[in-house]
């Protein structure tokens, strides 16, 4: 017998609870990755928008998040579709166009450095220092999906290289 079980939009089948994680988890992730690549042709055909992202309502504390780090120029905090154990994102509170690295202007050196600087004091709080990784997804090509740079920083276990 085959139960179908749909949970976040994601259809997943059970073979009589036969299936292991393994296998789940790994339909899970291809279905979500064929997701992000949809969600990224989206959010791409909006990228030069100046509408408010999900970015500048977490800023605002519109919507819940669980951050990590917080100053005056930058967030971090945890993403909802963690890809390692520590996956957390390290966005610019003010956007001032720049929406993906590829739009980066000699303006932005400040807010770039500050952005990796607080890549580090997330990798130091999580107990990540000694092995983490840090992702900037630019454009459609990468799959970026919101159009408010920035920086996931992933750790928590042995990365592979090279990335997907």
């Amino acid at each position: 017998m085959i139960s179908t079980s749909v949970r976040a939009g994601v259809c997943i089948r059970n073979m009589a609870g036969l299936a292991s994680f393994s296998l789940l988890r790994f339909l899970f992730q291809t279905r979500v990755a064929n997701n992000e690549e949809a969600v990224a042709k989206a959010a791409a055909a909006n990228a030069d928008s100046e509408a408010p992202t999900l970015f500048d309502k977490i800023i605002a504390k519109e919507i819940p998040s669980s951050i990590v780090y917080e100053d005056e120029s930058v967030l971090a905090f945890r993403d909802i579709n963690p890809q390692a154990p520590v996956h957390v994102l390290v966005i610019p509170k003010f956007r001032d166009g720049l929406s993906q690295l590829g739009k980066a202007e000699e303006r932005h050196e400040k807010i770039l450095g500050q952005l990796l600087y607080a890549a580090k004091i997330v990798a130091e709080k999580e107990g990540i220092l000694e092995g983490f990784r840090v992702v900037i997804n630019n454009g459609l090509g990468a799959c970026q999906s919101v159009y408010h740079l920035h920086l996931h920083v992933l750790g928590g276990r042995q990365l592979k290289w090279p990335p997907g």
